[in-house]
C-alpha cells in the first residue's frame, strides 16, 4: 500500500465515530436509557443508535473505505461519494436523536425529525454501500473476506430499510397496517440485521484480512473458514428473511430467532478457531498491543455467544438479552474497533507522513508513533468496565451499570487522546519527526495525493 492509496476521509469517519461513542458512554454514566428506562423507551433508543450508527457504523464505513481496496486489490469505486455519505449520515443521526427526544417530550419543535432522519440515513448508507459494493464487484469471484463484507452490505440494506419503516411509522407519515405491524414487532429483526448482519459480518470479513496483515500470518482458506461464512450467512438470512415472513404471517419469532442464533454460534466457533490459527501461525513473534488487546475482544465475543442461555435461566430473558447484546456491541465490536484503531491510525499516519520519503531518508517505524506501555492500562480498564457493566445488566443494577460505564468512558477518553497524539506525531522524537520531504498530517484528513 502506498501513500496514494489512503482514503482521504477515513480519519474524519473515525473522529465522528469516537465522538458518538463518548456521547453514548456519557449518557450511560448519567443514567439515561436502559436499565433505568425500558428497552424500547426513547431514551434507550438515543443511546442505542448513538452506539450503533454514530460509533460502530461510522467506524465500519471508515475502515471499509480504507481496507476493502486491500481486500480485493482494486481501487475504491466512486470515491467522490465518501464525504457526502458522511454528511448525510451525520445529519440523519442528529435528526434521529432529536426525533427520539421529541417522542418523550424532551424537546418540542414543529419539525418532523423522525420522518427526515429515515431518508437521510438511507441516503448516507446507500452511498457508502454503493462505494464498497462496486469496489467488491470489480473483483468477482469473491474471496471469503470480501464475501463476508458483501453479505454485510445486504445486512446493512435490510437494517436501513427496516429503520426507514420505523421512523416513518413513529413519525406519523405511514399508517399502512402491515408496516405498522412491522414497526411494532420488528425490533428484534432490526437489531439482528444491524448487529449481526451488517456490523458482525463486516467485522469478521475485515479481520480475516487485517489479522494476517498485522500478524504476518498466512491467509486462511480452510473448510472451517467456508463453514463459518455459510453458517453466518444462514444465521443472518434466517433472522432477517425468516423473521419478516413469520411476523407478517402473525406467527411468533422465537423459533426462527433461536434457529438463527444456533447457526450464529456455529459460525462464531469456526471463526474463533481461525483466529486462534492466525495467532499460532504468525511470523511476528512479538505481539503488538493492538493484537494482544484483540484477544480480550474475542473473549468477549465468546462470552456473548455462550452466556444468553444460562443467563436467561437465572435472570430472565430480557436481562439476558440486554447483557449479551451489550457485551457483543461494546466488548467484541467496540473493543476490537478500539484495538484496531490503535494500529490503523498510526499505520495510516506513517504512510501519509513517511511513505513518500521511504528509502530516501531514515524514518521512524510505525511502532515509534505509539506509546504502548501508557495505553495498555486504559485498554484493560475499558474491558474490565465493559465486563462489569455486563454483570450489572444481568443482575439489574442500574447504579452498578453507571459506575461501570464511567470506567469505560474514562478509558475511551484516554484512548482517544492517545490516538490524537499519534496523529500529531507527539510520540516521535522531535529530531526525527519530520525528515526533509515529509509534511505534517492533518488531524482529520489524509492529504496524500491520489487518495480517495
Amino acid at each position: 500500500m502506498t501513500g496514494g492509496s489512503l482514503s482521504r476521509w477515513t480519519m474524519t469517519y473515525f473522529a465522528a465515530a469516537l465522538v458518538s461513542l463518548l456521547a453514548a458512554e456519557a449518557l450511560m454514566v448519567w443514567g439515561y436509557g436502559y436499565p433505568a428506562a425500558a428497552p424500547t423507551a426513547p431514551a434507550t433508543l438515543v443511546v442505542v443508535h448513538l452506539g450503533a450508527i454514530g460509533w460502530l457504523s461510522l467506524l465500519m464505513c471508515g475502515a471499509l473505505f480504507q481496507f476493502v481496496p486491500v481486500l480485493v486489490n482494486r481501487p475504491l469505486a466512486s470515491p467522490s461519494l465518501v464525504l457526502p455519505a458522511l454528511l448525510s449520515l451525520a445529519a440523519g443521526l442528529v435528526s434521529l436523536v432529536l426525533g427520539f427526544l421529541s417522542l418523550d417530550g424532551t424537546i418540542d419543535l414543529p419539525i418532523p425529525f423522525l420522518a427526515i432522519a429515515g431518508p437521510l440515513l438511507c441516503l448516507g448508507f446507500g452511498m457508502a454501500a454503493w462505494v464498497v459494493g462496486m469496489t467488491i464487484a470489480r473483483a468477482l469471484p469473491l474471496s471469503i473476506p470480501a464475501a463476508f463484507v458483501a453479505v454485510g452490505l445486504a445486512g446493512l440494506a435490510a437494517t436501513a430499510a427496516l429503520g426507514l419503516v420505523f421512523t416513518q411509522v413513529l413519525g406519523g407519515t405511514i399508517s399502512e397496517g402491515s408496516l405498522v405491524q412491522l414497526a411494532a414487532r420488528g425490533v428484534p429483526i432490526h437489531a439482528a440485521a444491524g448487529l449481526g448482519g451488517w456490523l458482525g459480518m463486516c467485522a469478521v470479513g475485515v479481520s480475516y484480512r487485517l489479522f494476517p496483515m498485522f500478524l504476518l500470518a498466512p491467509d486462511l482458506v480452510r473448510p472451517g473458514t467456508r463453514l463459518a461464512f455459510v453458517l453466518a450467512t444462514i444465521a443472518a438470512g434466517t433472522a432477517i428473511g425468516g423473521g419478516i415472513a413469520l411476523m407478517l404471517a402473525g406467527w411468533p419469532l422465537s423459533q426462527v430467532m433461536s434457529a438463527a442464533a444456533l447457526a450464529g454460534v456455529g459460525a462464531a466457533l469456526f471463526y474463533g478457531r481461525d483466529v486462534v490459527l492466525f495467532y499460532h501461525s504468525r511470523r511476528r513473534r512479538e505481539l503488538e498491543l493492538n493484537t494482544r488487546v484483540a484477544i480480550l475482544a474475542f473473549a468477549s465475543l465468546g462470552m456473548s455467544v455462550l452466556l444468553p442461555a444460562p443467563l436467561a435461566a437465572f435472570v430472565g430473558f430480557e436481562k439476558a438479552v440486554a447483557a449479551s447484546a451489550y457485551l457483543a456491541a461494546f466488548g467484541w465490536l467496540s473493543g476490537l474497533g478500539l484495538a484496531k484503531l490503535y494500529k490503523i491510525v498510526p499505520f495510516m499516519t506513517w504512510l501519509e507522513c513517511y511513505g513518500p520519503v521511504l528509502g530516501r531518508t531514515p524514518t521512524p517505524r510505525v511502532q515509534d508513533l505509539v506509546a504502548e506501555e501508557r495505553a495498555l492500562p486504559w485498554f484493560l480498564l475499558y474491558f474490565v468496565a465493559v465486563w462489569a457493566g455486563t454483570a450489572a445488566l444481568a443482575i439489574g443494577s442500574a447504579a452498578g451499570f453507571r459506575l461501570a460505564a464511567a470506567g469505560a468512558l474514562a478509558a475511551t477518553v484516554a484512548l482517544a487522546a492517545h490516538l490524537v497524539r499519534v496523529r500529531l506525531l507527539r510520540n516521535v522524537d522531535r529530531a526525527r519527526r519530520f525528515p526533509q520531504g515529509t509534511h505534517r498530517p492533518s488531524l482529520l484528513y489524509s492529504s496524500a495525493a491520489g487518495g480517495p
